[in-house]
């Protein structure tokens, strides 16, 4: 298969010129860089340290300047050119490299046209960018881990808009119970591929880890086997923990007599208790069916939003 094709167009405005070459590098991954260009006012003094990266990389400049104060004439620069590329037919994708918010509808409207957009930029990126692009990678990631391989040791950047590691967690939990209530097993590709989709900036990289199988190694709630050349991902059931909290369970319906307790609240007691403990890690897809499972208790319904527990 021929690589795929990629134009890279980077917002000088708003990134540095220590990241260009962990930009390109990154671009190997995914395919050929055939357009390289960056956009900015070249006449401007803080621009002289650009000079030696573009001579270094190829990179063509793109000038614009600053005809009004307070506007950003190079996001329409940018955005020309890249609409301009697409309707060349002469790639597959783009690479779009700014911590601006402005360019996500340009992201969109690419993606509206069958491409494919990498999106680069630095923790403090909108999520909204983020989240239009096929995928999102930080430039403090990228270039932390240039300085590994290089035996410096890098500055630990401060992480902002990273995903919650619980939701990644909730998320596989969710890939794999649904997998399995259709007969499948779930393989570390297919949990890659569909976080991938689900959230764009995902990378293990933004948790301390190099691949994925390592991360998920690493949280108690999975166990990973391999059958064959497949690795298989799974939930861990803790039987213990859910002996606990069904007998925990009870004793608050038998407390709260015969007036009953509120799922809700009963819910709020279970989580004050047992914080780790999620219904989806031993098949069920809420709370109300947990409960529904232990023999001793019953649901009732008292209007359309709340339920009582009794005991039976």
């Amino acid at each position: 298969m021929e690589d795929k094709r990629y134009a890279v167009l980077i917002d000088a405005d708003n990134i540095s010129s220590k990241y260009i070459g962990s930009i390109l590098d990154e671009m190997t991954k995914y395919g050929v860089v055939t357009y390289k260009r960056i956009y900015g006012d070249w006449t401007a003094p803080q621009a002289g340290k650009w000079k030696k990266e573009l001579m270094e990389n190829s990179i063509t400049p793109i000038q614009q300047f600053r005809n009004t104060v307070g506007k950003n004439a190079t996001d329409s620069t940018l955005i020309i050119d890249a609409m301009d590329i697409l309707y060349t037919n002469n790639v597959d994708g783009f690479c779009i490299v700014s911590s601006d918010g402005d360019f996500t509808r340009l992201v969109s409207r690419l993606k509206e046209s069958g491409m494919e957009v990498i999106g680069m930029g630095e923790n403090k990126t909108p999520r909204s960018f983020r989240a239009a692009c096929s995928v999102f990678t930080d430039l403090e990631l990228l270039l932390e881990q240039t300085q590994e391989v290089e035996d410096v040791k890098p500055k630990k950047a401060k992480v902002k808009n990273v995903l919650n590691q619980t939701t990644v967690e909730n998320a596989i939990i969710e890939i794999i119970m649904e997998n399995e209530n259709k007969g499948r097993q779930t393989g570390l590709g297919e949990i890659g591929s569909r976080l991938q989709k689900k959230y764009s900036d995902f990378d293990v990289r933004n948790y301390g880890y190099s691949s994925l199988s390592t991360f998920l190694e690493e949280i108690e709630s999975f166990d990973l086997r391999k059958v064959n050349n497949t690795v298989i991902v799974g939930v861990r059931e803790d039987n213990s923990i859910k002996k606990q909290v069904v007998t925990f369970a009870i004793e608050c319906v038998t407390q709260a007599g015969k007036n009953g307790l509120e799922l809700g609240a009963l819910g709020q007691k279970i989580h004050s208790r047992y914080p780790n403990f999620k219904v989806k890690e031993y098949g069920y897809s809420t709370l109300s069916k947990f409960i529904y499972g232990i023999k001793p208790l019953k649901i009732t319904p008292l209007d359309e939003n709340r339920m009582l527990v009794f005991l039976k």
